[in-house]
């Protein structure tokens, strides 16, 4: 890490540079060897979204000399709410080419290396292993995971972050100093059971809050100074302002990074998180696209449409003539549903009401369920452009 860094191997500063980073150079923490330090610095950015946005832009200008950006997502305007490295005009365009345009007019001296595609088990570890720190923002388990174990077996820090509703949290993980990912979370959730950001929603703030926090702490980690979050977890709940701190222990019985590993390289994460189910536990789930949904009730033929969104979701439009059941009052409430004829459940971009259809069907539903491809997202685009896709 920057850390280490002996100053006769550090690059010197410019005179522009001298007077960019004048208010790092008065602090006596960071100094001219400090900010030397940043800038002989490389820095792995998982993600330009809510977290990678703050992230991307603090440590660009702080003066990290190098971030590697992975990412190959694109600007949808749902993501403007909170991922304030991307604008409107960027709106279609990749992340990854928004993002470098943002950072280059932040700091045009920062050295910018993109990675336009999925970090992998295949890449993980030929992308990482140049990068003194790497600052996970990704939002859903298998790359949290995966990025946690390529960092321990290559023995670079990860500073985690993670956010959801009005809630965040924070770490570092660094194996050979504390504990690692896997040490607070052996296993993930059942696949499903946590809602994703454009399920349960985010307030914008949050991840901001959060990226800053992955942002100190990576400065803190390249220096080589401070008390970094290694064997520490701090819990934000911006709702009501409060943080909690709660300690890690290193867990000696860890299969990535305990005293007798059994994980020694990469393995398939969609499969270790639930998402890749054998076919024979599953039965598939029927689909119905919105414009056959739409003939159907055109002709008025016998079918219901249950809507599992919550009262705050429906308020912002939904389809004429269905039945509001929320999720979590599917199962207890099926008797209002007619098995004689087909139901169609519908939710925001069709994933929730894949697992309401499991569990009317575990619960012992005997109708015939389908499920509206991609949600009331898709009928607002196809069929009704007066509810607006959210």
């Amino acid at each position: 890490m920057g850390g280490t860094n002996e100053p006769a191997d550090l690059p010197e500063l410019t005179h522009d540079e001298v007077t960019r980073y004048s208010r790092h150079l008065i602090l006596p923490e960071v100094g001219v060897e400090g900010q030397r330090k940043l800038k002989k610095s490389r820095v792995l950015l998982i993600g330009t979204g809510g977290l990678g946005a703050p992230l991307a832009m603090y440590l660009a200008a702080a003066g990290v000399g190098t971030l590697g950006i992975v990412d190959y997502d694109f600007v949808d305007e749902t993501n403007l709410q909170r991922q304030i490295i991307h604008g409107t005009r960027d709106i279609g365009r990749p992340k990854i080419a928004s993002a470098k345009d943002r950072i280059k007019n932040i700091n045009p001296k920062v050295n910018i290396v993109a990675f336009e595609q999925k970090l992998t088990s295949k890449n993980a570890l030929d992308i990482i292993k140049d990068f003194d720190v790497v600052v996970d923002g990704t939002d859903n388990f298998p790359t949290r995971y995966l990025v946690n174990d390529a960092c321990v077996l290559l023995g670079k820090p990860n500073v985690y972050g993670s956010v959801f509703r009005f809630e965040g949290q924070a770490s570092v993980f660094h194996a050979e100093k504390g504990a690692c990912y896997r040490c607070l979370y052996p296993s993930p959730p059942p696949a499903g059971l946590v809602p994703t950001c454009s399920e349960g929603g985010i307030l914008g703030v949050v991840p901001g809050i959060v990226g800053t926090i992955q942002a100190n702490e990576t400065i803190k980690l390249l220096l080589g100074k401070g008390e970094p979050l290694i064997n520490r977890l701090v819990l934000f709940d911006a709702w009501k302002l409060k943080f909690r701190e709660l300690k890690l222990n290193k867990d000696p019985n860890c299969p990535v990074c305990g005293q007798n590993p059994t994980i020694t390289e990469l393995i398939d994460y969609e499969e270790f998180c639930g998402l890749k189910p054998p076919a024979e536990q599953e039965e598939p789930i029927e689909e119905v696209a919105p414009a056959e949904l739409k003939r159907r009730l055109d002709s008025r033929e016998p079918v219901q449409v249950i809507d599992i969104r919550e009262p705050h979701e429906l308020a912002i439009g939904k389809i004429p003539g269905t039945k509001a059941v929320p999720f979590g009052q599917v199962v207890r409430r099926q008797e209002e549903l007619d098995p004689a004829i087909d139901t169609v459940v519908v939710c925001k971009v069709g994933q929730r009401s894949i697992l309401a259809i499991r569990a009317l069907r575990k619960a012992g539903y005997t109708g015939r369920l389908l499920n509206l491809k991609d949600g009331i997202n898709a009928w607002a685009s196809e069929i009704d452009p007066s509810i607006a896709i959210y």
